[in-house]
């Protein structure tokens, strides 16, 4: 079975290939210092220190990889050329919640870049996926756990 493709904006593609190189060049580096110490304190079996940075080691390691396999099967989005007669991913969307009467902006990401706090959804979220391919002024029903949410697509546009 194929794996499933990534997909990134050129912002999220460029935030994890810095994060990768941080924890390659640097905190491997800073790790491996700590370990050193730790072992030049004598006894490893009670040695908190030792076991810190061993653990500190491991999420590293394990970020590294997890990054990788995401890169490696990354798809990235080209932003100038997305289309903004309708939403797909790369757009910058705004939206109004009509129970609430309250105006909600968000970019459409794929799901590795998505961070509500940061107002980027994935395509695969329930409002992400129910604004795939919806125009200016359409209103779309989003059903989230047996309640039905209405919005309205009130712009769309590039993100950058």
């Amino acid at each position: 079975m194929a794996e499933k493709k990534n997909i990134l904006t050129y912002e999220g593609l460029k935030q994890l290939e810095d994060e990768l190189q941080e924890l390659k060049v640097n905190k491997r580096k800073q790790v491996a210092q700590k370990i050193k110490e730790a072992r030049e304190q004598g006894d490893l079996s009670e040695n908190a220190e030792y076991d810190a940075a061993k653990d500190e080691q491991r999420d590293i390691e394990a970020r590294i990889e997890e990054i990788d396999k995401i890169l490696k099967n990354a798809e990235v989005v080209v932003e100038d050329e997305v289309d903004v007669d309708k939403i797909n991913i790369g757009c910058l969307v705004r939206i109004l919640d009509m129970e609430y009467d309250d105006e909600l902006e968000y970019k459409i990401v794929g799901s590795t870049e998505a961070n509500s706090l940061k107002g980027k959804i994935s395509n695969e979220s329930p409002v992400g996926k129910a604004l795939i391919g919806a125009r200016k002024d359409d209103v779309i029903e989003v059903d989230i756990n047996g309640n039905i949410f209405k919005y309205k697509v009130l712009e769309i546009q590039k993100s950058n």
